[in-house]
């Protein structure tokens, strides 16, 4: 494997993982957005009611983005690394 294989391979793996996170990231964004303007306005300063909130919507995002990270990691796998490996 060349420099610019290794490279490439680790170049394309951040971007997969990038994808992956997103929709995870994105979703305790808002969700931390809402709580704290809710806190703002009725001057609620309690901290479980930014945790369980946020968590419970990153397990349901996580849960129904779980076949799209887990083929998207696969075709990864599939089509990249495992022909570097075996030298295709």
């Amino acid at each position: 494997m060349t420099e610019a294989q290794f490279f490439d391979a680790l170049r394309q793996g951040l971007w997969v993982a990038v994808i992956t996170a997103t929709p995870i990231l994105a979703v305790a964004l808002v969700t931390g957005l809402v709580v704290g303007l809710f806190q703002a306005l009725t001057s609620i300063q309690e901290m479980t009611l930014t945790f369980v909130p946020k968590l419970g919507a990153i397990v349901v995002v996580f849960w129904l983005s779980m076949s799209f990270m887990s083929r998207t990691l696969v075709a990864f796998f599939q089509n990249h690394l495992i022909p570097l490996i075996i030298g295709g």
